[in-house]
């Protein structure tokens, strides 16, 4: 889905009407300083002293809120509350959204308002306290609430219904009068998302939204409530569902995606690749609300799931809230996605599948390139250059001392280990980015983390300087090592990298060298390594403004210049996410180069869990079996001494 196709159906949205019927509730956390903690003078028990209150719409009122922050034209909301405080503030909400409240029906006895108190102590939700949960709905709110769906039907373009808790309002007598709703009104979308087994053909007219695990335990797997479901897996479960009850089935996978089975076949969404924390509540009700947005706006399935993945995307991003995602937030993690292609192929190198006789691992499906490739963007450090080589142990220590601060010599070991984790995973995720932004993730993390006083706390410029000064010291001291002729050229580049850089050049082949390092350094690091001749003025890095990714930059002045429909001849070289993730956006091939920077040559096994989670459809651990890469890419280069024909391209 591009930027435009996105824009599209924010714009059909503002005309949708959908109604939610199900379990709504409060989520209030109360976020507790123990700071101001004493003992109680009745108990001697400590006290939780709140500091901040927060009180939010949960369950059926998430994917209500979900709706309204979407932009959906109507929402109407249809449900049971009781006579109690948390109903009432729970209706304030909701009518606070604009949303419909004529179906939500009060039920004086044997109903509490559902809700979860949610204390954060230290940043840590600690015990839930559960509202709600002995509810038994009365044949009269019964026959108020389906009376007031049948009013409201005949206006609405999709129904959801919902369901979070085992004692709710889906008893037998509700399900019945529902799907006589239902069958009288054919034009209804129904969208069904019910937790609990026992529900999951209850209303055999609606399309149906599951996780994994409950899709995969309705087909028989036996997997563990915590253990991952494998692909395989759900792809089977979904399509057994789908061919049981014959409607669309929507499974999704937490941060792996969805998958989606329709008359058309299985389609696989992938996951989001997202560097922030974050927080999985209520990424279940987002992706509800975005699938049932899309489908009021005519979408198909497959477009719908792509769109709910993106909302999710926004809401787990929000720490400590049951957030909503808006229409601005919507298309900047869409219009420009980043996704995580084939995790367990990536987590287990048993699955791999190399070209004949080679090391080249053949990652998926190479795209349908034109006649040839002319364009090759290459990835500088860890792809062709090694002078920066262990510049992660440079910006690790850089890091926690900053997080730390004024605490460094004095945190306890929870603590210490606590921010090593953190910074490691960090570094992890934002390999290949941009210097500046990583520092901007840096000085967000120290601010977090509340070890460094507020006017102690450096912006992404002055973290970036601190880092560059310690590593530049350490490029620089070998670049003198090549001045002094105590090691060359070969000693600080990949594998036969030089000698691919020149058949390409000698093929005809257009070189672009493309690097988050300051443009400047890279250039003179080039001209250190004796290749910069060979990108004829094509090398860029980073500036600073940190708006602009000097890859994609790259990437969209290649377009620019050969025009989006001849991307199927451009080929990238990188060891990083950033540089594959964007070719692969674009339609190019992607080669990734997973080699161990150390030795220079052979497999990092974590480099190539990286590049073929960023899309690679190629790995290589070197560029030392050469002739078999560039038949692999259909190059040829004067002299080069053709490879054996017959690797696969598809």
């Amino acid at each position: 889905m591009d930027a435009s196709r996105l824009r599209e159906l924010l714009h059909a949205i503002t005309r949708a009407r959908v109604g939610v019927v199900g379990d709504f509730c409060i989520d209030s956390y109360c976020i507790i300083d123990m700071a101001r903690s004493e003992p109680s003078l009745e108990t001697g028990i400590a006290t939780h002293p709140v500091r901040e209150q927060r009180h939010t719409l949960g369950g059926a009122g998430n994917v209500a809120c979900n709706l309204h922050a979407i932009g959906v034209g109507a929402v109407s909301a249809f449900g049971v509350v009781g006579a109690d405080l948390p109903g009432l503030h729970l209706l304030r909400l909701l009518e606070s959204l604009g949303a419909g409240t004529a179906g939500m029906i009060t039920q004086k006895d044997g109903w509490q308002t559902h809700a979860y108190l949610k204390p954060i102590i230290n940043r840590e939700e600690g015990h839930r306290m559960d509202f709600g949960v002995f509810n038994e709905i009365t044949a009269a709110t019964t026959a108020a609430l389906l009376a007031a769906l049948e009013a409201a039907l005949p206006a609405l373009d999709v129904l959801v219904v919902n369901q979070q808790f085992e004692n709710s309002l889906h008893t037998g007598a509700f399900q019945a009068g529902l799907n006589r709703l239902l069958a009288a009104h054919p034009a209804v979308a129904a969208l069904i998302d019910c937790r609990c087994q026992r529900l999951a053909g209850a209303y055999p007219s609606g399309l149906r939204k599951l996780n994994d695990h409950e899709a995969t335990r309705l087909c028989g797997f036996a997997h563990g409530p915590r253990e991952p479901i494998p692909r395989r897996d759900a792809v089977e479960s979904a399509s057994r569902l789908f061919a049981q009850w014959g409607k669309p089935v929507f499974v999704t996978r937490g941060r792996h995606g969805c998958v989606v089975v329709d008359a058309g076949g299985a389609h696989e969404i992938p996951g989001l690749h997202i560097i922030n924390k974050t927080d999985p509540v209520g990424a279940g009700d987002s992706m509800v609300s975005g699938i049932a947005a899309c489908l009021s706006a005519g979408a198909a399935p497959a477009e719908a799931a792509a769109f709910g993945n993106f909302v999710a995307g926004v809401t787990v991003q929000k720490l400590h809230q049951t957030g909503a995602a808006t229409p601005a937030e919507i298309l900047a993690i869409g219009g420009h996605a980043d996704y995580v292609y084939q995790p367990e192929l990536a987590d287990d190198i048993r699955r791999a599948v190399f070209a004949p006789g080679t090391a080249i691992e053949i990652a998926g499906p190479l795209p349908a390139a034109g006649p040839d490739l002319r364009f090759a963007i290459f990835d500088h450090d860890g792809t062709l250059s090694t002078l920066r080589q262990g510049w992660e142990n440079v910006m690790e220590p850089m890091m926690i001392r900053a997080i730390l601060g004024p605490a460094y010599e004095t945190a306890d070991s929870a603590a210490y280990e606590r921010v090593v984790r953190q910074a490691r995973e960090f570094i992890d995720k934002t390999t290949g980015i941009q210097t500046l932004q990583q520092m901007h993730g840096l000085s967000l993390m120290v601010r977090e983390a509340g070890f460094v006083p507020e006017a102690g706390i450096l912006d992404a410029p002055g973290y970036k300087r601190i880092y560059n000064d310690a590593l530049m010291e350490l490029v620089r001291e070998r670049k003198r090592q090549l001045d002094r002729g105590e090691l060359d050229v070969a000693d600080f580049t990949m594998k036969n990298a030089v000698a691919l850089l020149r058949r390409l050049h000698a093929a005809g082949v257009r070189l672009y060298l493309a690097s988050g390092t300051d443009e400047q350094d890279v250039l003179l690091e080039a001209r250190a390594l004796g290749y910069a001749h060979l990108f004829e003025g094509r090398i860029y890095g980073a500036n600073q403004d940190m708006t602009h990714d000097a890859k994609r930059m790259v990437l969209e002045r290649i377009l620019g210049e050969i025009g989006p429909a001849n991307a199927a001849h451009i080929v990238t070289f990188g060891d990083g996410p950033v540089e594959i993730r964007e070719t692969r956006k674009r339609g190019g091939l992607t080669v990734g180069v997973a080699s161990d920077e150390v030795r220079r040559f052979g497999l990092a096994p974590g480099k190539r869990a990286r590049v073929i989670r960023a899309g690679a459809h190629l790995v290589v651990p070197d560029y030392s079996q050469l002739d078999a890469l560039l038949s692999l890419l259909k190059i040829k280069s004067p002299g080069a001494g053709a490879a054996a024909a017959g690797f696969p391209s598809t």
